[in-house]
C-alpha cells in the first residue's frame, strides 16, 4: 500500500474540506439544535455529487475509489457527523449492493436515479434482532409475481427521507442465514410505511426511523440477488458500511483534537496556558496517536476493497479501534474544556454524544471482535467478501 494519498484523492479532500467548512461547519450547533439537515444543504451535497460517490460513472456517478471515499467521509465528519452519517448510508450501504448485486437492468433503473435524486436506506435491524442479524423474523412470501412483505424494521438510518430502502425478509424459515433474502422498495409502496421517529442521544440531525410492512407487494424483480442470498448482500455491504463508519469516526475525533489543542492555547489557569501543563499535553499526545493509529487501519481497509481483495476483518479493526479512539477523543476533548466543556456553548460536548454511536451502529464493538477473532481462529471457515 502507498502510504501517499494520490494527487486526485489529496485534492478531492481539500474540496471536501472547503465545503464542510464553508457550508456545514456554521449551521451544524443549528442542525443539532433543531433535529434535522436543512433541505437546502441536502440539495448542496447533492449538487457536489455527495450522494454519487460510490456509483459508477457509466451509471451518473462519481465513481471515486474506496480510500478516497474514506477520505471525504472524515472531512464531512469533521464537520458534521451527522451529514457525514447520511452520506455514507447511501452510498456504502444503500447505493453500493445494488453496484455489487444488481443485474444490468436494476443497476440501469436504480443507480443514476440514487445518483441524481433518490435517497438510499438500509434496513435490516428489527426491534428483536440486533447484532443477531440473522434472526428477523420479517416475512416474504411469494404470490404470483411478487413478494408479499409483513413485519417491521428499527434503526433505519435516513428513513423520514430515502426514497429507496434495502431491505432483508425471511422467503424460508427452515434456515436461518440461507432464508433471508433482500429488496429494493420505493418509498410510499403500498403496504409499507414510515413508522415513528427514534430519538437518539447524539447524531440529532440525522434521521432514524421505523419502517412498517403490511401485505407490502415488492415485484419479483426488485429482488437484489438470489433468493436466500440476503444475508450475504448484507454482511458484504456492511463491510463497505463500516469502512464508511470508521472515516465518521476519524472526522469526529480529529475535531475534538483541533478544539482540544485550540482551547488550551487560549485557556490561562495558574498564571499559564493550559497547554504548558503535562496532564494535557499527555492527553493531546494520546489523541494523536490513535488517532494516527487508526486512520492507517481504515486506509488500509479502504485499499484492500479497491484491490478487490478481502477486507471484512480489517474493515471490523477500523471500525473497532476508530469507533473508541472517538469516544476517548471527544472525552478527552470535553475533559480539557472543562466546565465549559459540559455546555451547548462549545462544540465537543457535541462531539461526545455523536461519538458514542459509532460504537454501536454497522456492527457493535463487541461484534466487531467476533468477526476478528473468528478470521484468526477459524481462517478456513469464514467466507471472505471481495
Amino acid at each position: 500500500m502507498n502510504f501517499q494519498l494520490t494527487e486526485e484523492q489529496e485534492m478531492l479532500r481539500a474540496v471536501t474540506r472547503e465545503f464542510a467548512e464553508g457550508e456545514i461547519a456554521p449551521i451544524a450547533a443549528r442542525m443539532d439544535e433543531e433535529c434535522a439537515i436543512p433541505g437546502e444543504l441536502r440539495k448542496k451535497l447533492r449538487d457536489h455529487n455527495f450522494f454519487s460517490l460510490l456509483i459508477p460513472e457509466e451509471y451518473g456517478g462519481a465513481g471515486i475509489d474506496q480510500v478516497a471515499y474514506a477520505v471525504v467521509l472524515e472531512e464531512l465528519a469533521r464537520a458534521s457527523a451527522a451529514v457525514a452519517i447520511t452520506v455514507s448510508v447511501h452510498n456504502s450501504v444503500g447505493a453500493a449492493p445494488i453496484q455489487l448485486f444488481g443485474t444490468e437492468a436494476q443497476k440501469k433503473k436504480w443507480l443514476p436515479l440514487l445518483a441524481r435524486e433518490y435517497l438510499g436506506a438500509f434496513a435490516l435491524t428489527e426491534p428483536g434482532s440486533g447484532s443477531d442479524a440473522a434472526a428477523l423474523i420479517t416475512r416474504a412470501e411469494l404470490d404470483g409475481g411478487a413478494y408479499v412483505l409483513n413485519g417491521s424494521k428499527t434503526f433505519i438510518t435516513n428513513g423520514a427521507f430515502a426514497d429507496l430502502f434495502l431491505v432483508m425478509a425471511r422467503t424460508s424459515t427452515e434456515q436461518k442465514h440461507r432464508g433471508i433474502t433482500a429488496f429494493l422498495i420505493e418509498r410510499n409502496s403500498p403496504g409499507m410505511r414510515i413508522g415513528k421517529s427514534i430519538h437518539k442521544m447524539g447524531l440529532l440531525a440525522s434521521d432514524t426511523t421505523e419502517l412498517i410492512f403490511e401485505d407490502c407487494r415488492v415485484p419479483v424483480e426488485n429482488r437484489l440477488g438470489d433468493e436466500g442470498h440476503g444475508f450475504k448482500v448484507a454482511m458484504q455491504a456492511l463491510d463497505g458500511g463500516r469502512i464508511g463508519v470508521a472515516a465518521q469516526a476519524l472526522g469526529i475525533a480529529q475535531a475534538s483534537l483541533d478544539a482540544a489543542a485550540r482551547y488550551s492555547k487560549e485557556r490561562s489557569q495558574f498564571g499559564r496556558t493550559i497547554s504548558e501543563f503535562q496532564a494535557i499535553q499527555w492527553m493531546i499526545a494520546d489523541m494523536a496517536t490513535e488517532i494516527e493509529a487508526a486512520r492507517l487501519l481504515t486506509l488500509r481497509a479502504a485499499w484492500l476493497k479497491d484491490q478487490g481483495l478481502p477486507c471484512g476483518p480489517q474493515a471490523s479493526m477500523a471500525k473497532l479501534l476508530a469507533s473508541r479512539m472517538a469516544r476517548v477523543s471527544a472525552d478527552y476533548a470535553v475533559q480539557i474544556h472543562g466546565g465549559y466543556g459540559y455546555t451547548k456553548e462549545f462544540a465537543v460536548e457535541r462531539y461526545y454524544r455523536d461519538a458514542k454511536v459509532t460504537e454501536l451502529y454497522e456492527g457493535t464493538s463487541e461484534i466487531q471482535r467476533i468477526v476478528i477473532a473468528g478470521s484468526i481462529l477459524h481462517p478456513k471457515d469464514r467466507k471472505t467478501s471481495k
